[in-house]
């Protein structure tokens, strides 16, 4: 998978080529996006994009849906490519995870604005909260989604300081789920090279 800086149509692979792609580097996008992960308390797991997971699951969204037209291939690449980052930021999906559907349904009321009470925040700088789902609404007055895109807009001195090694936490302050931690050193040195 030939990682170019910008999804488009026509850098994605054949959905043949794609086939035998997969086949010997699925191993590896599945250790790249697991070392993008973090899991905040017990059901709160964010997972950090980037090109390569964008690519990956546009591809895997080609191959399940067997999607080979022009109009279906832009389709999934304008749903996608906006969650690369660009340079600036670290765009993330917010997962939050309740595998019984009563206490899913109880916690997802309670946690009505959850996403834009997400932050990151770098040693010696001010929080920097999630801009919370930039394509469409995932709140209602009863319930918020189990699914929320992040994106994390840093400054240049944040951006230097993360690339310089400087500890970053990540956090939720929502009433109803207050939960922080430090990113972890080697997940960290994947996201420091986002930034530019």
């Amino acid at each position: 998978m030939q990682l170019t800086g910008k999804i488009t149509a026509d850098s994605l692979m054949t959905l043949e080529a794609y086939a035998k792609w997969r086949k010997a580097h699925k191993g590896e996008v599945i250790a790249h996006r697991k070392l993008r992960s973090v899991q905040l308390g017990e059901h709160m797991r964010v997972q950090f994009e980037s090109e390569l997971t964008m690519r990956y699951q546009i591809q895997e969204m080609l191959r399940v849906e067997k999607i080979f037209e022009e109009e279906g291939i832009q389709s999934e690449v304008e749903s996608y490519a906006p969650l690369v980052p660009d340079g600036s930021n670290w765009k993330a999906t917010l997962l939050l995870e309740y595998p019984d559907i009563t206490e899913r349904r109880r916690e997802l009321a309670r946690l009505i604005g959850v996403q834009d009470r997400m932050f990151v925040e770098v040693e010696g700088h001010p929080r920097v909260y999630a801009i919370a789902d930039e394509d469409l609404e995932r709140d209602n007055e009863e319930k918020t989604s189990a699914v929320h895109f992040l994106r994390f807009e840093f400054t240049p001195p944040m951006k230097q300081a993360i690339k310089a090694g400087a500890g970053v936490k990540i956090g939720c302050d929502h009433t109803n789920y207050p939960a922080h931690m430090s990113i972890a050193p080697e997940t960290l040195a994947s996201l420091a090279g986002d930034l530019r």
